[in-house]
């Protein structure tokens, strides 16, 4: 067994083994639910190199001629590539947090912040809700599984080392899913924010008949109850559209591997 050990050990394989690690730490490093600073360090690296070892026999001989430099190109070239993968993933998420600003501001909770442990800053607390609440359907539907799934595909079919932002058709999976950004977010926040609208008109009938009507006692806290209300009545259609959302740009990342 030492023998086999010290046969495995050589440059070409050690090489193969760290892009692996690269490939799979550049995942975990920027997908979400693993971004998040209450998760060590260390725990990430050691769910990476546990992945290493399972994806490791899939893995293809190099590709190119070992040395330094071209080792320390090929890492940096496997780094961008989970990075790629996990902010094309990212973007389902943040049309969601882009819906919560806009739903924080018609609160009026807008200047209510708390610390985000997720990136580090402060962000309010409807963010923080559909933040969860999409990684609660993402959970729900398996969608970490699909994600070491196609990092299984990736290993089969794309050589360590070869990933290219041009001729990997990134830059239009990048541009589809960007368009789609603040379209989903506005959708998203649409209902709240249409009601919103007539519940002002209404407010502004009640104090043009009545001068002496409050706003600021009586009208936020509606606001605030409705919104509850409307997100409660919604949830599961806000779990379908992230859902759908995700999966449109999970097809997205098969461009990669093109």
């Amino acid at each position: 067994m030492i023998f086999d050990l010290v046969a495995f050990l050589t440059g070409e394989k050690v090489i193969v083994f760290l892009l692996v690690f690269m490939r799979l730490s550049g995942l975990f490093i920027f997908f979400p639910f693993f971004t998040s600073t209450t998760i060590a360090p260390t725990m990430k690296a050691a769910i990476a190199f546990y992945f290493t070892i399972i994806f490791y026999p899939l893995a293809k001989d190099l590709t190119f001629q070992i040395s330094v430099e071209q080792v320390i190109v090929a890492c940096l070239i496997e780094l961008s590539f989970g990075f790629c993968v996990g902010l094309l993933l990212r973007f389902s998420f943040w049309a969601f947090e882009y819906a919560a600003e806009q739903i924080s501001f018609v609160m009026g909770f807008s200047q209510a912040t708390v610390f985000d442990p997720q990136s580090g800053t402060a962000s309010n607390i409807v963010s923080q809700f559909l933040f969860w609440f999409c990684i609660m359907v993402f959970l729900s539907f398996d969608g970490h599984h699909l994600i070491l799934q196609f990092m299984y595909q990736s290993i089969q079919s794309l050589d360590l080392g070869s990933f290219s932002f041009i001729t990997n058709n990134y830059a239009y999976a990048i541009i589809s899913a960007m368009a789609k950004l603040f379209v989903l977010g506005f959708m998203v926040a649409f209902p709240i924010l249409g009601v919103n609208f007539l519940v002002d008109i209404i407010f502004a009938m009640i104090m043009k008949t009545m001068p002496s009507f409050n706003l600021l006692v009586v009208g936020f806290p509606v606001k605030i109850a409705m919104v509850f209300v409307i997100i409660i009545a919604t949830l599961g259609a806000l779990a379908y559209v992230f859902k759908r959302e995700f999966f449109a740009n999970f097809n997205l990342l098969k461009t990669l591997l093109q």
